[in-house]
């Protein structure tokens, strides 16, 4: 048994200092103020840092250099896990992007035999698209963009835990199918879509339970009679939504109205790419078919900034 002291402690509704977080056979056994710790017990001194849970990200299609599209490999996803440790992300969901059935179904194959070997560190694929709109494509290769057929969504179905989160546009798919995922264990959510509010309503009786990267590739709320999709997102109790807080993406008093709606049922996100902790002397990569280079700490792609070091699909 040990304590880890001189820290701030974030609990994830306290701020705490002066406080000591003791450790007994690798799991937090309490906290206790740290003049009340026994002179004999061991301490580490952590120098003020603060002290959280690891961040879990949801939505995370490459860092460090690599993106999972790219190589959907377990090698990928190890290098992924380390380069998250460094800012204190333990575990996350990799993210694979619209493809065709075949990178899909190997994009699983690797991530259930990563999940097999490693434990608590991917938490299980998040396949954003294929079957989202392409009027709200964003980045996503449009020639990828389909309706599923009932052969595949029999076989996503079979694929929980390894398919932890599917994004799709519910006007675009069977309710019937969305069902189906849904009663199966996989997280269904709504993103890159058109949807009017009726059409996200629907899906969200069907089994919707998330939206993706809310304000960013969806229908938004463009008078009094058409509330879009982003409305039906505040208007249905009990869903959880990712945004993307950098300013850029999401206009940061739509952060502050999104969280004064969502409470605690807001996520952030990253939406990282390859050029979130990217190595030295990296200068770009290619996001499905588009060059995106690194100018000035911006990702730049066909000459125009379209991102912060997690360049979205907007």
């Amino acid at each position: 048994m040990y304590a880890l002291c001189n820290s701030v402690v974030l609990t994830g509704y306290q701020r705490l200092t002066d406080t000591a977080v003791i450790i007994r056979e690798g799991k937090i056994e309490s906290l206790l103020p740290q003049m009340a710790l026994p002179a004999n017990m061991p301490q580490i001194d952590l120098n003020g840092h603060i002290l959280s849970a690891g961040f879990i990200d949801l939505q995370l299609n490459g860092c460090g250099g690599v993106m999972f599209n790219d190589a959907p490999t377990t090698e990928t996803l190890a290098h992924m896990q380390k380069t998250n440790l460094k800012t204190g992300t333990t575990s996350f969901l990799p993210t694979l992007i619209s493809d065709s059935d075949d990178v899909i179904k190997n994009a699983l194959v690797q991530t259930q035999a990563y999940m097999q070997k490693n434990q608590h560190e991917v938490l299980g694929m998040h396949l954003e698209g294929p079957y989202t709109n392409p009027l709200r494509k964003g980045i996503h290769p449009e020639a990828q963009l389909r309706v599923p057929e009932d052969a595949m969504v029999n076989w996503l179905s079979q694929q929980s835990p390894w398919l932890k989160k599917i994004t799709l546009a519910p006007e675009m798919n069977k309710p019937e199918h969305i069902r189906q995922l849904a009663e199966a264990g996989v997280v269904v959510s709504l993103g890159h879509s058109a949807a009017t509010y009726e059409q996200a309503m629907a899906g969200f009786d069907a089994g919707i339970s998330f939206a993706t990267h809310l304000y960013n590739a969806m229908s938004a709320t463009m008078n009094g009679r058409t509330p879009g999709v982003v409305g039906a997102i505040y208007d249905r109790e009990h869903l959880y939504a990712g945004i993307i807080a950098d300013g850029f993406h999401v206009h940061w008093a739509n952060i502050r109205t999104a969280k004064k709606v969502m409470g605690e049922y807001l996520c952030l996100v990253t939406d990282a790419t390859a050029a979130a902790t990217p190595p030295d002397g990296f200068t770009g990569f290619d996001f499905c078919g588009a060059q995106i280079f690194l100018k000035d700490g911006q990702c730049i792609g066909s000459g125009r900034h379209i991102g912060w070091f997690s360049p979205h699909h907007e």
